[in-house]
């Protein structure tokens, strides 16, 4: 577990609010570069823990390869500032990652790139078909144990964290990060890199649910994703798309269902 060095710090007191612990560190942030085949592509600020799983789910996010099985070398290089991840992919994976690079050095001359990269954002979602095995009670289930699965969180206060969890609602895994995005690609990667079935659980997210946490749970083959905050109607949209269940504002005492299209949740 990485954590800063805890700065002093100096609390004031507001009437009527109850007084809380000081964090006992400080998250971690830190710029990561992707490399692949040698070329730059893409910089995320994040927290410098569990990069190799964070490396597998970020490149099958991108689309930069269709399955873990294609993702070859992985080097883990820190530097001053922070740490660069060089990853090696097949030829016949690094060309449309070379062109893609090409088109992006092009896009300010362009009067249509706005248009484009709206399309590229919102291309067609697969189709999910998977009936996911998920209860009310399993939901339940997974948010009264998520913060013992938090350790970083606990001690900063300023983390996300994204679980899978089986149909009971226990906790299988568990990855963290300062960004949702990241703490999501970070378990996907790992439940690749264990070939753990993704169509045998859902996903718990301590985080608002944008429509990227969505599009990165349907393109992982996770039939079901929930959310401690509140979705975005763009997020609803994309997981009807996907045919995703979707249950977000998920409390001690309830949570709304944003997306059911088998039924799982009802009654």
């Amino acid at each position: 577990m990485i954590l800063a060095e805890q700065l002093p710090v100096r609390r004031i007191a507001f009437r009527g609010r109850p007084q809380r612990d000081a964090p006992a560190a400080l998250a971690q942030e830190q710029p990561i570069a992707f490399e692949y085949n040698g070329l730059g592509y893409a910089v995320m600020l994040g927290t410098p823990e569990n990069l190799t799983d964070f490396a597998v789910g970020f490149t099958l996010s991108e689309g930069l390869a269709d399955n873990a099985g294609e993702i070859g070398d992985i080097q883990v290089a820190p530097t001053d500032n922070g740490t660069i991840l060089r990853i090696t992919l097949p030829e016949d994976r690094a060309e449309p990652l070379r062109e893609r690079l090409r088109l992006r050095l092009v896009e300010g001359s362009c009067g249509l790139c706005g248009l484009e990269s709206i399309e590229e954002v919102l291309r067609p979602l697969p189709r999910l078909e998977t009936r996911p095995r998920l209860e009310a009670r399993a939901i339940a289930a997974a948010l009264a144990s998520f913060r013992d699965h938090q350790p970083m969180g606990r001690a900063t206060g300023a983390m996300h964290a994204a679980a899978f969890c089986d149909p009971a609602g226990r906790i299988l895994a568990a990855r963290e990060d300062v960004g949702r995005h990241n703490a999501l690609d970070k378990l996907v990667g790992h439940l690749k890199r264990q070939g753990t079935r993704p169509d045998t659980g859902f996903v718990l997210l301590s985080a608002r649910c944008s429509y990227e946490l969505v599009e990165k749970t349907v393109r992982a083959a996770i039939p079901a994703l929930v959310t401690i905050s509140a979705a975005s109607d763009l997020a609803v949209r994309r997981a009807r798309e996907g045919g995703l269940t979707l249950v977000s504002l998920a409390r001690d005492d309830g949570a709304l269902i944003m997306n059911d299209p088998h039924g799982v949740l009802d009654g």
